[in-house]
């Protein structure tokens, strides 16, 4: 669309440029460049009859729209099956029996008397008289000596004889016959089917969007201009006649699309049943006989005879003697006798039996039987289905519609300046000049 533009508007500009020199070559050789028809001002001159308005051609755009096909590719996606076949390990298990032999500890307890001092405190009271004056109220204080018995604990130690059982361990050994299996292994063959994909390979016919580019020739005619030339009826007239400038010849390359068909070869695997022989191999147990020694433990205590130094607590009181301050009132009018119970504390000790418990252990086999998981791997063949996708360039032709700009001559009536057939009375024509 943009070169089609570019092209008239270059045209346009030539004929612009030709038709404005030739009219300045007409002027300064003495015609006018009005353009004059030729057959009807030749008649009206010859028959000295009134000549017909003159005509000018003036280039109009006009919009145009126009439809034309555009190629759109649109990508398609497809799911394709693809069937392979894997190898899948699986791991399964036995059971194996075999005995342990472990020591059991148990914990036991015997009881122990034991005794124990603490202090007893009991609270006792005793009167105290004050005396006190009213209405004026004076507070003071006395010294005041009290006893205070306050215990003093004494860490002491005693030897203290208990016996410990301590486990002696001795290992021996007995026969024992044990059966035992023998693997034994021959190996066989069988017959097994499988797939295989053999590549088959096949032309089809595909259609594809192209093209070539076309050469195109166009003439553009001259443009048409006015000129004065002498009358051939009376040489000593001048009249307007319209003359056409030579055209020019242009040309220009157009893309014309279209639609190519060529071969594609493909290929596509085609599955095919073989079949092979596959060794595998039986296996089979033999019993076997076999005497072996099996250590055992023997445990048998002994009795030993420990001492140790046992803490205890003595506690004894000790009496102190404290001053402290009693405040009493005095007044000032009134004598008053108050008698008060004071508060103090007395502390005796007593004695209390206890009873705790002493922990010892004892030890003593014990066979378990237990029983435990052996691996061993299976292999086996897996055939599975996959679906890979793929992608492929569909190409289509979509109408689009345009618009262009179109060029139009459109001829309008222009006054001339002078009669043509009278050459005397407009001296102005004569002299060639022109009007516009």
């Amino acid at each position: 669309m943009s070169r089609l533009v570019l092209s008239v508007t270059f045209a346009l500009t030539l004929l612009i440029s030709a038709g404005s020199a030739t009219a300045g070559l007409l002027a300064h050789s003495g015609f006018s460049a009005s353009p004059v028809s030729a057959g009807g001002d030749f008649l009206a001159a010859s028959c000295n009859a009134p000549a017909a308005p003159a005509m000018q051609q003036q280039v109009v755009w006009e919009t145009e729209k126009y439809n034309c096909k555009r190629t759109v590719y649109d990508y398609c996606t497809e799911t394709v099956p693809v069937t392979c076949r894997r190898k899948v390990y699986e791991t399964c298990y036995r059971d194996e029996t075999y005995q342990v032999c472990r020591p059991v500890y148990q914990t036991c307890y015997r009881d122990q008397n034991y005794e124990v001092c603490r202090p007893v405190y009991e609270t006792c009271f005793r009167e105290v008289q004050s005396t006190v004056r009213r209405p004026v109220y004076e507070t003071c204080y006395r010294d005041e000596c009290y006893e205070v018995c306050r215990p003093v604990y004494e860490t002491c130690y005693r030897d203290c004889t208990y016996t410990v059982n301590r486990p002696v361990y001795q290992t021996c050994y007995r026969d024992v016959c044990t059966t035992s299996w023998k693997t034994e292994y021959e190996t066989c063959y069988r017959e097994v089917c499988y797939t295989t994909f053999r590549p088959v390979t096949e032309c089809r016919t595909v259609q594809e969007c192209g093209g070539e580019w076309v050469t195109e020739t166009r003439h553009i005619p001259g443009p048409i201009v006015e000129q004065c030339v002498v009358d051939p009826c009376d040489p000593c007239k001048t009249k307007r006649v319209r003359v056409q400038c030579p055209g020019r010849t242009t040309t220009c390359r157009r893309w014309v699309p279209k639609m190519i068909e060529k071969q594609v070869t493909c290929t596509r695997m085609v599955p095919q049943v073989c079949s092979k022989r596959v060794p595998y191999t039986v296996c089979r147990r033999v019993p076997v006989t076999c005497t072996k020694k099996v250590p055992y433990t023997v445990c048998r205590n002994e009795q030993q005879t420990c001492t140790k130094r046992v803490p205890y607590t003595v506690c004894r009181m000790e009496k102190k003697t404290c001053t402290r301050k009693v405040p009493f009132t005095r007044c000032t009018w009134k004598d008053e006798c108050i008698t008060k119970k004071m508060p103090y504390t007395v502390c005796r000790m007593e004695k209390k039996t206890c009873t705790r418990k002493v922990p010892y252990t004892v030890c003593r086999m014990e066979q378990k039987t237990c029983t435990r998981k052996v691996p061993y791997t299976v292999c086996k063949e897996v055939c599975e289905t996959r679906h890979v996708t793929r992608t492929r360039c569909v190409p289509r032709e979509v109408c689009v519609t345009m618009t262009r700009c179109v060029p139009r001559l459109v001829c309008k009536p222009v006054n001339p300046c002078c009669d043509p057939c009278v050459t005397a009375e407009s001296p102005s024509c004569a002299a060639g000049t022109s009007v516009h």
